[in-house]
């Protein structure tokens, strides 16, 4: 008798994870336009380092300060109608941002590009939840998480040789078309499984099968869900480990191309093409060890909490390789040791970004990613600043990367002890509800 063959699953969540991917990367090459452009845009209005660094963190301000509203916003509404504003929108800051006469006025545009991009990680990851078996999820939320550093390696160069060519506004002009097209892209091609008349029956049960985060509000309501998470210790060792490396990945952000002009003495497309390497190796270790090898060895029968927690750690501790870059002159050294910083961290991210739709309660998981998130750009806000502090006292970025590596050890620290064991928070209680009126 011959043998049933194997029921082949049908893939549309893979392209569903392709477009958030392109998303975060879109989302990405708006935000590092700034960071490009500043040499030019010092000049033209004069700039301190400490104003050129509050421009850099103005961003993450309105960023920071919305992620835990958008988490509950989003568990409330769901990636769909949330991520549409929040694509269109991007548009619309980038706009702003290309004609801005001054200090004040990039100051204010960076702000609301802050608010428009919000949602876009928080987002990601709970669509990613919703679409894909846990055993699936590495690689899936390393696609989205890959694509913040990829921004980097095409997006520099790009947005480069535009501002070098056409000038600086020209660069958010080419960032506003692209998050346009996006919106466009979004609108047309996501739902959440169960309203995608395109997701196959057999594709649905498979996504169901393999422990696919459940759809829908939580039960206990949005701000029930808040106060109930920020009592979990969980939460706490994910959100301040997170923070932790968020420091350090905005300090090369913002400054990394200024850093090379200024203590490498680059011009601005050779910082542009320098700076691109540590990002494609920080893409690849993303992709690779953040998502193939931890679902790789998860589908292997080992322990799913082990293997997400090693790669964290493991990741992290790379990252106290920025420590070798306050060791030398040599640009070439010096982007070695970024390499291997940026590549560690990012191998590090993807795992984060899947714990909160595989640690949440159900309907919790845009709160907790909010959450860390709101933590992780505080940092993003703060590293800018103080690395501008630094330079601008010092006229040197050894003392930054020195600080860089102490709030990692501490990030460490909390993943290692804090965190716990990767599973499940029970479901808190439901909300009270009104009891019917006696008949």
């Amino acid at each position: 008798m011959n043998a049933i063959p194997k029921q082949t699953i049908p893939r549309r969540r893979w392209g569903i994870g392709a477009l958030l991917g392109v998303g975060v990367l879109i989302n990405y090459i708006d935000r590092i336009g700034l960071s490009v452009a500043a040499p030019q845009i010092k000049e033209m209005f004069d700039l301190t380092p400490v104003e050129l660094g509050l421009l850099f963190s103005a961003f993450a301000w309105s960023y920071s300060l919305l992620q835990i509203p958008v988490g509950m916003v989003l568990d409330r509404f769901g990636p769909t109608r949330v991520g549409r504003w929040g694509a269109f929108l991007w548009g619309v800051a980038s706009l702003i941002t290309a004609f801005s006469s001054g200090f004040a006025g990039i100051l204010v545009a960076r702000i609301i590009l802050g608010v428009a991009e919000a949602p876009a990680f928080p987002a990601s990851s709970k669509a990613t939840g919703y679409w894909f078996p846990r055993h699936e999820r590495g690689l899936a939320t390393a696609i989205f998480d890959a694509a913040a550093k990829f921004s980097n390696v095409i997006g520099v160069p790009l947005v480069a040789i535009t501002v070098v060519t056409f000038g600086w506004r020209w660069g958010f002009g080419l960032t506003a078309v692209l998050s346009f097209l996006y919106f466009i892209a979004f609108y047309v091609l996501y739902r959440d499984p169960s309203a995608d008349k395109r997701l196959s029956k057999v594709e649905y049960d498979y996504i169901q099968r393999g422990g696919a985060a459940p759809e829908g509000p939580a039960e206990a309501g949005a701000v029930n869900m808040l106060g109930y998470l920020l009592t979990k210790t969980k939460v706490w060792g994910l959100t301040i480990g997170f923070a932790a490396y968020g420091y350090t990945f905005y300090l090369f952000l913002t400054w990394l191309p200024g850093y090379l002009v200024e203590s490498m003495h680059m011009s601005i497309l050779k910082s542009a093409g320098f700076a691109a390497i540590p990002w494609a190796f920080a893409t690849l270790t993303d992709l690779f060890v953040g998502g193939w090898l931890i679902d790789h060895l998860i589908k292997r029968g080992m322990d799913e909490s082990k293997v997400r927690k090693a790669v964290l750690v493991t990741g992290m501790s790379f990252g106290l390789a920025v420590f070798g870059a306050t060791q030398t002159t040599d640009p070439v050294w010096a982007i070695f040791w970024i390499s291997i910083a940026l590549g560690g961290l990012a191998s590090a991210a993807p795992v984060s970004w899947s714990l909160p739709s595989l640690i949440a309660p159900k309907g919790g998981a845009g709160t907790v990613g909010g959450i860390m998130n709101f933590a992780n750009n505080l940092m993003g806000a703060a590293a800018p600043i103080v690395t501008g502090l630094i330079v601008g006292a010092t006229a040197s970025f050894t003392n930054a990367f020195l600080v860089a590596g102490v709030i990692l050890v501490i990030g460490i620290f909390c993943f290692v002890f804090v965190l716990g064991k990767i599973e499940p928070i029970p479901d808190p209680a439901p909300a009270a509800t009104v009891p019917a009126a006696a008949a």
